[in-house]
C-alpha cells in the first residue's frame, strides 16, 4: 500500500508541474498576452511598458521559473481589473462553486443510484423504460434552457423561489437542480449498464444457485463490482462542476469560479484567467489522486496490480 501511494505521489507531483508548464504555454500560445489585456487604441509604448511591468519582455524559460516559483508560494500575479491577488479573487469565489456543485451532485446521487439499480434489476420492465427515458431527456436538454425554465415556471409564475444570487438555502435549489440534472441522467444510465454487465458474471450465477437473496447478492457483490466506472464518471463530473459552471452560474447569476472565469475573459484581465486556469487544473489533479485510493476502497486487486 505504502509503495502504491508513493508512487501516486510522484505521478501527482509530476501532473503539477505538467499543468504549470500547459497553463503557462497557452497564455502565450494564444499571441501576445499583452495586445489580449489592452485596449485596441493602445499605443506600442503603452504595449511595451504593460510588457515590462509584467516581465513578459524576458525570455520564455525565465518567466516559466519564475511563475513555478511563484505559484508555490501561492502568487499567480495580479488582476489587471480588480488590482488584487489573482489567486485571491479566485479561492475567494471557491466556496460558491463547491456550494453548489455539492448540492447538484447530491441531488444526482440521491436520484441517479436508486433509479439506475432498480432499472438494471428490472430490465424491460416500465421501470426500466421510465428510467432510460428520463436519462436520456435529461442528457438532452441543455442547461440554459433548463435553467430558463425553472426560472419562469417556480420565480416567475408561481414565486416561490428566488431567481438569481447566493442567499439561503432557497437560493441554492434552482441552480442545484440545473446543474445535476445532467449528471444525474449520466450516472444513472452507466449504473445501468455496468449492473447489467456485472449481473451476467460467473460469480452471480454461482451466488443465486446457492440460494443467496437477490438483495444479499446486490450488496455484496454485483454493487461493489459495478461501482468502478461509476465512481470514474462522478469523479470527472464532480470536477467540471467545480472547475467552474459557466452556463448554470451566469444564468442564476452565482457568483462562482465559472462566471469570475467569464467576467475576466470579457475584460481582457489576462493574469486572472491564468489563475483561474491554473486552480481548476489543480483541483482536476488532486480529485484524480484521491480517485485512485477509491478505486483501492473498492478494489484491492488494484493496489497489487
Amino acid at each position: 500500500m505504502t509503495t502504491f501511494l508513493l508512487r501516486r505521489l510522484v505521478m501527482t507531483i509530476l501532473m503539477l508541474f505538467l499543468v504549470a508548464l500547459a497553463v503557462f504555454s497557452l497564455g502565450h500560445l494564444s499571441g501576445d498576452p499583452v495586445r489580449l489585456m489592452v485596449p485596441d487604441e493602445a499605443t506600442e509604448q503603452q504595449m511595451a511598458k504593460l510588457r515590462h511591468e509584467l516581465g513578459l519582455d524576458r525570455p520564455l524559460y525565465v518567466q516559466f521559473f519564475d511563475f513555478v516559483i511563484h505559484a508555490m508560494h501561492g502568487d499567480l500575479g495580479m488582476s489587471l481589473r480588480f488590482r488584487k491577488p489573482a489567486l485571491t479573487l479566485v479561492l475567494n469565489r471557491m466556496p460558491a462553486t463547491i456550494e453548489l456543485s455539492t448540492a447538484a451532485m447530491g441531488i444526482a446521487l440521491l436520484v441517479a443510484i436508486p433509479a439506475g439499480i432498480v432499472s438494471a434489476t428490472q430490465p424491460g420492465s416500465w421501470a426500466d423504460t421510465t428510467v432510460s427515458t428520463v436519462a436520456i431527456t435529461g442528457q438532452a436538454l441543455p442547461a440554459f434552457w433548463i435553467g430558463i425554465v425553472l426560472i419562469i415556471l417556480f420565480a416567475v409564475r408561481l414565486g416561490w423561489l428566488p431567481a438569481s444570487g447566493r442567499g439561503d438555502i432557497t437560493n441554492l435549489i434552482l441552480p442545484a437542480v440545473t446543474l445535476g440534472l445532467w449528471p444525474m441522467a449520466r450516472i444513472a444510465r452507466l449504473l445501468r449498464s455496468s449492473l447489467l454487465e456485472v449481473l451476467q458474471e460467473e460469480f452471480v450465477r454461482t451466488a443465486r444457485a446457492k440460494g443467496l437473496a437477490e438483495r444479499i447478492i446486490l450488496r455484496r457483490h454485483t454493487l461493489r463490482n459495478a461501482l468502478i466506472p461509476v465512481v470514474t464518471i462522478i469523479a470527472i463530473i464532480f470536477g467540471t462542476m467545480l472547475g467552474g459552471t459557466v452556463i448554470t452560474e451566469t444564468v442564476f447569476a452565482w457568483p462562482g469560479i465559472g462566471r469570475l472565469a467569464l467576467e475576466a475573459v470579457f475584460n481582457r484581465d489576462f493574469p486572472l484567467v491564468q489563475a483561474t486556469v491554473f486552480v481548476v487544473a489543480v483541483v482536476f489533479v488532486f480529485i484524480n489522486f484521491f480517485l485512485d485510493l477509491v478505486y483501492v476502497a473498492i478494489d484491492p486487486r488494484i493496489r497489487l496490480g
